[in-house]
């Protein structure tokens, strides 16, 4: 009986020590690995944006433009300040598994940066990185700014965070009907998962396009501290 005993007890603890390990990995090694990949995503876009393009008649070398948009690849970089100054994600095309695992993920179906329609990404919640963790705490007026290595597009909050179902896939429409926008825009939309942990629901963020400026100039407003 003694043996059955200590067996279970040991079997537990190892159990146990299985569930931990694996809590570590999910809380802490992922986000390493995440922050890494990230980090090689922006690398790529800057080395990119770096590249001398032939010049046009009567034109000086500059950065070469951004490619148009190819799956699984970065092209832009965005800034939330509400989330903090040192924070900065690359924006993918897709929403693919694979693609969400290194960085924000751009609904393929929807507007380009900075075009007429509705701009919508992608980010999880929690793990690989955990990009929108602080989500819920983003207010109507906050700036979200994004770069595609040619141009500064300052974003503003108008509303959310907005909680609804995953089937509820309107609110990346060109003008989302929950959304409080009544005629087409330039709209960008951001979506996570809720709860923290879960995948029941996700969070909605809604804003426009409040300015556009070169990269030449300078950061915009928003990322001076």
């Amino acid at each position: 009986m003694r043996v059955i005993v200590r067996t279970v007890s040991e079997l537990c603890i190892t159990v146990g020590s299985l569930i931990v390990l694996f809590v570590v990995y999910v809380l802490f090694w992922t986000g390493v690995r995440a922050d890494g990949v990230m980090d090689d995503q922006i690398d790529l876009l800057r080395k990119e944006w770096s590249k001398p393009r032939p010049p046009a008649a009567g034109s000086p070398v500059g950065p070469a433009k951004p490619a148009p948009y190819a799956k699984g690849r970065p092209f832009g970089i965005m800034y939330i300040p509400r989330l903090g100054f040192t924070w900065n994600k690359p924006v993918l095309e897709g929403t693919a598994t694979g693609t969400l695992k290194k960085g924000l993920g751009h609904y393929a179906e929807t507007a380009q940066l900075g075009q007429r329609g509705n701009f919508a990404v992608a980010g999880h919640r929690r793990t690989y990185g955990d990009p929108f963790k602080d989500f819920p705490e983003l207010r109507r007026g906050d700036a979200v700014v994004l770069t595609d290595g040619t141009t500064w597009f300052t974003y503003r909050i108008d509303k959310g965070p907005y909680k609804t179902v995953p089937s509820d896939i309107e609110v990346i429409d060109p003008v989302p009907r929950t959304s409080g926008y009544t005629r087409p825009g330039r709209y960008l939309t951001l979506t996570t998962c809720e709860p923290e942990w879960g995948h029941s629901h996700r969070l909605i963020v809604w804003a426009h396009l409040d300015s556009t400026q070169p990269v030449e100039a300078g950061k915009p407003e928003a990322l001076r501290r």
